[in-house]
């Protein structure tokens, strides 16, 4: 580990352990915080990243108890290195606020900072006491046991998070503002005094960042029963793994599976945690906060926290390390795990049962979570055995089957290659078929309305495909179609349009492969030739490179081809994935007994 770039005599931050039950709020009287609103005008503002407002929140209202602010240098190397602060107690996630390299080289000991929300709103206060640059694929190797990207907690941590930390005293001016399920955001104060109203004496936490579903009702169900306990249900609802199911439709299954909860017996409350997929360090975590937030117990299912599999398909952890781990600390921590086996539905007791206990000829059924978002993909039936009709219902409001999703169909390809024209025949035949609005973002058309400043430079390039892929986003999110068909030579730019899309809809990418010398020779504007004359600079395929996509859903050779027989191939991709229903695929007769219509199958990549 590096030592500080700045440093200054401060001491530890642990403060109090959690174990005795006290809580760190850091939070100050009203008249200081009015005081630092009117002083922090006047100095430096960091604005918090999605994750930093998940820690600053837990922070302030004394989630993170023993922590009384972020990880000084001290606490933080012992914390990667043994999973303790400085002082010895027991923390196994650093808790650090990254920082940018220009913002941090303007700061000094006892510069204060403002933390400010995305809309500017004061949170925090921090007098910088340390400032350093962190060996982070250090710290990957060890908080998470590996370097490998495929796991999200190294991915951010090694693509997203700041080059500096910075550390120091922090005065809470305010938490920050939610405005959905406010009555179900209770800090850990709130929901100790409601489970003292209440005499909740045992309360079972459940952890989870997915839907419940009937196996996972059993497990909370049996957990509180057998030891007579209370069920706390406390579901993140801060970041989670890329690709999770969005809280808010998680929140109404929970408050829907509530339902089947006999009276005074169940809690729902939300957690705003930004989980880092940590494994058997994350179980440490999620059990030092439950504790702070007033639970005796928690249940420990198999591969808790687990990030899925590594970049060589095999798991990060094995599936009952976090488990293991929790209870050679549970006693200093001073709650209680309850480790449960995975649950599974077997069909002759017409009951789930833990894995380890089905006879040898039972038949069991289980359905993935890649095998449950295929059937809400695909509309198909999800079996009552698997999961509650009202959790199904909420799923289909937000994931409906993808002939009725948002799409982005980009097409790729160089200058002259026939995208355009492809995409106008695409887009007169999903016209045709109706029932979804349909954009058009052709390069030429986005060129003039939406980047008509930009120059031809990479990052300027880059620049004009990212505002594309952020218009197409915003059409798939609201149901509709967009048809992109901009060059777009770059393909870490392509992928990050991908990545933006995708959540909310399908993404398929169209490579138009026609030749450089075809291109060349359809050229109407003289472009190819000024190119090679020098005239025009930073052209792709002569003076600048088109890096051809690896990772297309369609190719497509124009040579031998017409527009409309190169739609009709799309249309085939789009009906083989469920994004255009079967008997809407080839409207027309003329698209019905075009020759390309029996080659698509074997020509889509």
């Amino acid at each position: 580990m590096p030592n500080p770039r700045i440093s200054a005599d401060s001491t530890s931050k642990a403060g109090n352990s959690p174990h005795g039950g006290k809580l760190c709020s850091l939070l100050v009287s009203p008249e200081r915080a009015q005081e630092l609103r009117s002083e922090s005008l006047n100095w430096p503002s960091w604005d918090l990243t999605a994750r930093q407002i998940c820690d600053l929140e837990l922070l302030l209202n004394g989630g993170f108890s023993p922590l009384t602010g972020f990880l000084n240098y001290s606490d933080y190397a012992r914390v990667c290195s043994e999973m303790r602060l400085a002082d010895g107690t027991l923390w196994p996630i650093p808790i650090v606020l990254d920082v940018g390299d220009v913002f941090a080289r303007q700061l000094n000991t006892r510069t204060p900072v403002a933390l400010r929300d995305e809309e500017g709103t004061l949170l925090a206060a921090l007098t910088v006491e340390e400032v350093w640059q962190p060996d982070r694929a250090a710290e990957a190797a060890m908080v998470f046991g590996t370097q490998d990207e495929s796991h999200p907690g190294v991915a951010y941590l090694m693509r997203s998070s700041g080059p500096y930390y910075i550390s120091g005293t922090v005065e809470g001016v305010q938490l920050p503002t939610h405005y959905d399920f406010t009555t179900l955001r209770l800090t850990p104060a709130e929901l100790r005094a409601e489970f003292a109203a209440t005499g909740w004496h045992r309360v079972v936490a459940f952890q989870t960042r997915n839907p419940m579903h009937r196996a996972h009702w059993e497990l909370t169900r049996r957990a509180a029963k057998s030891i007579d306990a209370k069920l706390l249900i406390h579901p993140v609802v801060g970041m989670t793994k890329p690709g999770d199911i969005d809280h808010f439709t998680r929140v109404r299954c929970y408050q829907s599976i509530l339902q089947h909860a006999p009276s005074d017996s169940a809690r729902l409350s939300l957690l705003p945690l930004a989980m880092r997929m940590g494994g058997p360090r994350e179980a440490v975590w999620h059990a030092i906060i439950r504790k702070n937030f007033g639970c005796s117990h928690l249940i420990v299912g198999r591969d808790h926290a687990g990030p899925g599999p590594d970049s060589n398909g095999r798991p990060f952890y094995r599936p009952y390390d976090a488990q293991k781990l929790l209870a050679s600390v549970q006693g200093e921590i001073g709650i209680t795990m309850l480790p449960f086996d995975m649950l599974v539905y077997v069909e002759e007791l017409h009951n789930y049962a833990p894995e380890s206990q089905v006879p040898g000829n039972a038949k069991v059924l289980n359905i993935s979570g890649t095998q449950l978002r295929q059937r809400l993909a695909q509309g198909r039936e999800i079996p009552e055995w698997f999961t509650f009709p009202e959790i199904v219902h909420e799923l289909r409001r937000t994931h409906p089957a993808r002939s009725k999703q948002g799409i982005t169909i980009f097409l790729t390809g160089l200058s002259g290659a026939g995208k355009s024209t492809i995409a106008n025949a695409l887009l007169m035949k999903l016209m045709q078929i109706g029932g979804r609005s349909i954009t058009s973002l052709d390069g030429d058309l986005v060129r003039r309305h939406l980047s008509s400043e930009l120059g031809f430079s990479k990052e300027h390039r880059d620049l004009n495909i990212r505002r594309i892929g952020f218009v197409a986003s915003e059409i798939t999110k609201h149901g509709g179609i967009a048809i992109c068909a901009p060059i777009a030579p770059y393909d870490a730019i392509r992928k990050e349009v991908r990545r933006m899309v995708e959540p909310y809809g399908g993404f398929v990418l169209v490579h138009v492969t026609t030749p450089l010398d075809i291109c060349e020779k359809r050229d109407r504007k003289g472009l190819y030739a000024k190119a090679r004359a020098g005239i025009v600079k930073q052209f792709t395929g002569i003076s600048d490179p088109y890096e051809t996509p690896a990772d297309a859903e369609v190719r497509i050779d124009t040579i031998g081809s017409t527009p409309d027989g190169a739609a009709i191939r799309i249309m085939a991709y789009l009906q083989d994935k469920g994004y255009v229903a079967r008997e809407d695929a080839y409207l027309s007769a003329d698209a019905a007994n075009h020759p390309m219509a029996e080659q698509v199958t074997t020509t889509a990549a």
